[in-house]
């Protein structure tokens, strides 16, 4: 019988972390494995949508309906949360608990997240996470026995390098939807130690207390909006410095495009970026402004410095590969088929 997934989240233009992982591994099964085949399955409000593009020949499209169960193997809930009915087997990835763990989003969301968040974990045979911080949350705040626990870490693409590259501009890069969680407020106001000629550049789109975090920007200061793939190889390509401030994350899959890029990283050393950045970066408290723009300044004018990130940060970005990914998460079928 097949293996049934939820695609939903592959579906669409604008993908999230969330939606590069569920199409990487939608497809990175798919292809590693041509004689087995795959379900994907869509909720209703995205499955017109997917049908924009095609799937690989051992695939095929489903409704996902919470009460019609799938004729299936093995249900992989890509997202966090399962169907209503029961799977003979399932797994669930599992990609962060910020929500249940800081104020990072209304009550409403809060409640029904968790909701969600117990009722994948009451169902699941093994649970998959992208970190072993995030493994650690859901062991302590959804009581989850440490035997169902995988960790599978996200990969990243290196880019091919262009015949001719765009020029270095002073750009201080960061990406990410801009919202409470991921401390934009404390970046823009360390931002402005340095030189005029210097931009900030925030290439995400807006989320839950967007407003306040750009409370304080300025002219320097360029917000992007959501931008697609050409728009983010070409802001990764001209950036000099990236600076990820997260208060919370579950893994921080744009640490890892930076330094795929070589672009010298500034992250947190909180939640998961100790566990994905190693010693590839410079990690700062993100509760600490004064902090985050003494190492921008650093890094703003040592050469040397700069040039240590980016080849430590290419060495460690070719250490998560999709490809990876993919065979870890067969190993965990193989467990329960």
């Amino acid at each position: 019988m097949p293996i049934a997934l939820d695609a939903t989240y592959s579906a669409g233009s604008q993908l999230t972390g969330v939606g590069v992982y569920c199409q990487e591994t939608l497809w990175g099964l798919a292809a590693s494995h041509p004689e087995q085949k795959f379900l994907w399955f869509y909720r209703p409000h995205r499955l017109l949508r997917s049908l924009q593009t095609s799937v690989p020949g051992n695939c095929s499209r489903r409704l996902l309906l919470d009460a019609w169960p799938a004729r299936a193997d093995l249900f992989h809930g890509l997202n966090q949360r399962l169907p209503k009915w029961r799977p003979s087997r399932a797994v669930t990835t599992f990609h962060d608990l910020f929500v249940m763990s800081g104020e990072y989003s209304s009550p409403e969301f809060r409640e029904r997240f968790a909701q969600q968040a117990r009722e994948a974990v009451r169902s699941s045979d093994r649970i998959i996470t992208v970190s072993h911080f995030t493994a650690n949350q859901v062991h302590q705040l959804l009581h989850v026995e440490r035997e169902r626990l995988r960790v599978v870490h996200h990969g990243v693409k290196i880019p091919k390098p262009r015949a001719a590259e765009p020029p270095k501009e002073r750009i201080v890069l960061h990406v990410g939807a801009i919202q409470t969680r991921k401390n934009i407020r404390r970046l823009i106001e360390a931002f402005r130690i340095l030189p005029n000629d210097w931009k900030l550049v925030l290439a995400g789109s807006a989320g839950y207390g967007a407003e306040q975090e750009l409370a304080r920007a300025d002219d320097r200061v360029r917000i992007t909006g959501f931008v697609d793939e050409d728009q983010l190889d070409d802001l990764y390509r001209r950036a000099s410095i990236f600076v990820f401030p997260s208060l919370d994350e579950g893994f921080g899959m744009p640490v890892l495009e930076a330094m795929a890029y070589q672009v010298p990283v500034i992250a947190s050393n909180v939640s998961a970026l100790p566990e994905v950045c190693g010693d590839a970066a410079i990690l700062i408290d993100p509760l600490n402004s004064d902090q985050i723009a003494a190492e921008l300044k650093r890094l703003s004018v040592d050469t040397e410095l700069s040039k240590k990130l980016r080849e430590l940060g290419l060495e460690r970005a070719a250490l998560f590969t999709w490809d990876k990914a993919a065979r870890q998460t067969w190993d965990v079928y193989c467990e329960l088929m």
